[in-house]
């Protein structure tokens, strides 16, 4: 913190009202980066100086929006950080459809509709300005089947073949990159019970929990400067959880 590796930067921040999205919003604003946040729910709410958008992420209409307001205000957008998501825990035989289409659309097809809305105007000023960075939050789902999860495991590994394409289409003005979150402690894990917790930290090789802010400071690395040779690459962010197996 404090080295303002966002100085002046225009960032687009999804999911932002709370959990990652929260985190990132807070971490872009102390590099100094303007962030616009974008939520479904109120995405300013705690976050001082942050421009929201309240919105539909999945929604062409909301992405119209953010693209007029980081034109209007700033003339320019920099960094997207697509993060919004939604679980419905299921196997496919009893997921109705409405929650499969639900989950792909937030999670998947909101890239789409970013990009689609705000490829023109990211990285605009390159290379003057350096690359625009797009970074995307996919989840360790997209790597290792658990049961419940068919939707979002599908549009989570959909984000890292999306992350590597876009990073193709659009290098060198723009680079492009996606973290995998292991186990976090975001209010997606109010409703799991304590052993269930207790069993996905015990998991980790770090022992533990990781928090929004660690997710964040990933996600500052990779929009910021300090990579500007990383594109088409995916960062786990998850403990060492992928690293560890109890069997030979």
């Amino acid at each position: 913190m404090g080295r303002e590796l966002l100085t002046g930067k225009v960032a687009v921040v999804t999911g932002a009202a709370s959990g990652i999205g929260a985190a990132v919003v807070e971490r872009f604003a102390a590099e100094g980066a303007h962030v616009i946040a974008v939520d479904v729910a109120d995405p300013a709410t705690g976050h001082a100086g942050a421009l929201g958008v309240t919105g539909d992420v999945a929604a062409a209409e909301t992405w119209r929006r953010v693209e007029a307001l980081a034109r209007t205000e700033f003339g320019r957008l920099d960094v997207l950080h697509s993060n919004a998501s939604v679980v419905v825990r299921a196997p496919v035989h009893e997921m109705a459809e409405a929650d499969w289409d639900r989950q792909i659309a937030v999670n998947l097809t909101a890239t789409y509709q970013a990009m689609r809305a705000c490829a023109a105007l990211l990285g605009a000023g390159y290379p003057e300005r350096g690359a625009g960075a797009v970074v995307l939050s996919s989840s360790v789902h997209a790597i290792a089947g658990l049961p419940g999860h068919p939707a979002y495991a599908a549009a989570k590994g959909g984000l890292v073949s999306l992350g590597r394409q876009l990073a193709v289409e659009y290098g060198p003005r723009v680079r492009v990159n996606t973290v995998l979150p292991g186990p976090i402690l975001t209010p997606a894990w109010d409703g799991i019970g304590e052993e269930d917790r207790r069993r996905s930290a015990a998991g980790t090789a770090a022992g533990r929990f990781g928090r929004p802010e660690e997710v964040a400071a990933a996600v500052a690395f990779l929009a910021s400067e300090e990579s500007s040779y990383v594109t088409g690459a995916c960062l786990l962010v998850d403990g060492g959880w992928s690293a560890v197996k109890d069997s030979a």
